[in-house]
């Protein structure tokens, strides 16, 4: 069993490392933009990390051995931000302005939420899936949307687009009812698919509604939380 789950955590390291690292080479040979590969890292990290879930067994310690990689990555982060550790391909990949300290607001949030929510939610109920998917798909998709295709901005958040914020709650709806089918069809998941509708469907609502605020830097916080506070009424 302890075999199975550390295959399980190397397999789940190389593959976030593989992503990781594939977008940062993208932007640093300036093949795309750091803004796109800060956001392409930010939609497609979470989902790969989730869905290697399904390869730990249902030890208690699995929920520990997963978070190891978020954590590791997180403390990794952190040191390239306050540059202990010099990665020019990762601040192209994951900064704006290619000033390192960027990496320790959103990545560096984006890191300790995955950690917190795979200890505590781990693949036993829907609350901290759909709280990572909404973070991930939908914030991340958001401004990528919102940036590429003109629109009329909010009345409350200038800074942010009617297309934005649609595209905040179709693809966190997507990507949370996607990722949740799979867990549901495997069996981790005691839900049936069509009682989980209305509650994601709520969240996309509520985790909307949050990102649309004129907060910069901190949705990779306020959106989990409130989807995970209001989950508990939810489902």
């Amino acid at each position: 069993m302890l075999g199975n789950n550390l295959l399980a955590l190397v397999v789940t390291f190389a593959l976030a490392l593989l992503w990781l690292r594939f977008n940062d080479f993208l932007a640093h040979r300036g093949w795309i933009s750091s803004q796109l590969s800060r956001k392409i890292i930010h939609a497609g990290t979470g989902p790969i990390f989730v869905l290697c879930w399904l390869l730990f067994t249902d030890q208690s310690s699995s929920r520990w051995l997963a978070a190891l990689v978020p954590f590791a990555i997180t403390i990794q982060f952190f040191l390239i931000g306050i540059g202990v550790i010099r990665d020019q391909a990762a601040v192209d990949g994951m900064s704006r302005s290619g000033d390192p300290r960027e990496i320790l607001r959103g990545p560096l949030l984006y890191g300790i939420v995955f950690v917190i929510l795979t200890i505590v939610y781990w693949y036993d109920s829907p609350i901290g899936i759909t709280a990572l998917m909404m973070m991930c798909g939908g914030d991340g998709l958001a401004d990528v949307i919102g940036k590429r295709i003109p629109g009329k901005p909010l009345p409350w958040s200038p800074r942010k687009t009617w297309f934005g914020t649609a595209a905040m709650f179709f693809a966190g709806w997507l990507f949370s009812i996607v990722i949740l089918s799979v867990f549901v069809i495997s069996g981790k998941l005691s839900h049936s698919l069509s009682s989980l509708l209305l509650p994601v469907t709520g969240l996309a609502l509520i985790a909307t509604a949050i990102e649309s605020l004129p907060m910069k830097d901190i949705d990779n916080l306020t959106v989990p939380l409130g989807c995970v506070v209001l989950g508990h009424f939810l489902f």
